[in-house]
């Protein structure tokens, strides 16, 4: 069985079909920015022609944003000003005459994992992409659950100190804190720098208190990290663990496991994963 997948990013779309875990075939275009809606639409679904094959059975779409996932219509999608309300489940599956699922990216991070990578043979599991923003796609007993409006996982929105979670606990926190990038500082952290060390300890007690969070609300057997920041873990997560110690249900903590992805090519994954996840 062979599934399609499409990340929808905003500078590039990719799609890839997906055989036997393995992404077989992938095709890239440029988004263009200023583009008008027909012309990102015909842009994308040659690109899904690029891929397709007889064997193809169905098609995951991820974007970055709003997602109506009953009716498959994306809203407001980032960096792309004319998609504004776009049906992208219906047009998809009339040009292709395939089952089509559309759903937001932190979701198809999640589910990528959940079918394909480090979440594989849990039933509760979290992915938290740590980036530019920190948001999460949450599975609930082996399956992925979006909320009424593909909101559930919207960790960063919460209230903490000054702001939100998201200021402390993506990114944002290096350049918000410190005005320097977690690349730069990372670099830095691989030479034994002392300060860029701190800042990164600093930062794992941060997220520590988003975790805890997700363990209060969720309770998963997994939380697998993704994400820019998410490359930076051997420096933080010491710090991490050390600021879930005062987590109130110590044998929750202690079955608790913590991953960072390595899965290839996870966003086309993730989207294919859609489609698994719907027919289950």
């Amino acid at each position: 069985m062979s599934i399609i997948g499409v990340d929808l990013g905003g500078t590039n779309m990719r799609a890839g079909r997906v055989e036997n875990n393995t992404v077989t075939a992938i095709a890239v275009q440029a988004v263009k920015p200023g583009g008008s809606r027909e012309e990102i639409l015909d842009d994308l679904c040659d690109i899904i022609a690029q891929v397709h094959s007889v064997d193809v059975k169905g098609l995951g779409v991820g974007v970055p944003s709003v997602v109506d996932t009953e009716k498959g219509v994306a809203y407001d999608v980032i960096n792309i000003p004319s998609w504004q309300e776009v049906p992208l489940g219906p047009i998809l599956h009339r040009r292709f005459d395939l089952p089509v699922f559309i759903n937001n990216d932190a979701n198809c991070f999640a589910v990528g994992e959940k079918y394909y990578g480090k979440a594989q043979g849990f039933r509760d599991a979290i992915g938290l992409i740590i980036g530019t923003g920190l948001g999460a796609g949450v599975i609930v007993q082996d399956r992925l659950y979006s909320g009424t409006n593909c909101g559930a996982g919207e960790f960063g929105m919460m209230p903490y100190r000054d702001g939100v979670l998201e200021h402390y606990c993506s990114g944002q926190f290096f350049q918000r804190q410190y005005n320097r990038s977690g690349a730069q500082l990372a670099k830095l952290a691989a030479q034994g720098d002392d300060d860029s060390l701190a800042i990164f300890a600093e930062y794992g007690q941060h997220l520590a208190e988003a975790v805890k969070l997700i363990l209060y609300a969720l309770d998963p057997q997994i939380i697998v990290l993704g994400g820019s920041v998410s490359r930076s873990f051997s420096y933080f997560e010491k710090a991490m663990w050390q600021g879930l110690q005062s987590f109130a249900y110590r044998r929750s903590l202690d079955r608790l496991q913590i991953a960072v992805s390595d899965l290839p090519q996870s966003a086309i994954l993730g989207a294919a994963a859609l489609y698994l996840d719907a027919i289950k």
